[in-house]
């Protein structure tokens, strides 16, 4: 995974649609110094996102459920898709992980390799963004 903090950790961001999706949020939002930005990549285990992210990814803590019960809900506030050229290119999902608003956001490109779950997860769950191509 690539943790972003800045925008020169953003310019080695190798998708440029992830890329621009990242400087967007920088423009936006001015910092992310306060909270977890993270790209996963390929290889990436849903444990070691976990871990890092400090949320829960494939599980409900609130129901004590995995997903695809009946009773799941993503601990996510949002799961975005952003589409370019027609296709979803990656899904940007946000947890609030502490009172005081501070959050991650994982931008996850919707590409082989990334863990099937985690796509299946935001494929059930996203909205999609107003993006332009």
């Amino acid at each position: 995974m690539h943790l972003i903090r800045n925008l020169a950790d953003a310019s080695r961001i190798a998708n440029p649609h992830i890329r621009s999706l990242v400087d967007l949020r920088f423009q936006q939002l001015g910092t992310f110094s306060d909270g977890l930005l993270l790209v996963v990549e390929v290889g990436d285990s849903v444990e070691e996102l976990e871990a890092v992210s400090g949320a829960a990814v494939l599980y409900d803590p609130f129901e004590d459920v995995p997903f695809g019960h009946p009773y799941f809900s993503p601990s996510f506030d949002y799961i975005e898709a952003h589409y370019a050229n027609g296709r979803i290119y990656c899904f940007e999902a946000h947890a609030d992980t502490s009172d005081d608003g501070l959050g991650v956001t994982l931008f996850i490109p919707a590409e082989e390799g990334i863990p099937p779950g985690l796509l299946a997860l935001c494929q059930t769950y996203a909205n999609a963004a107003v993006d332009t191509d």
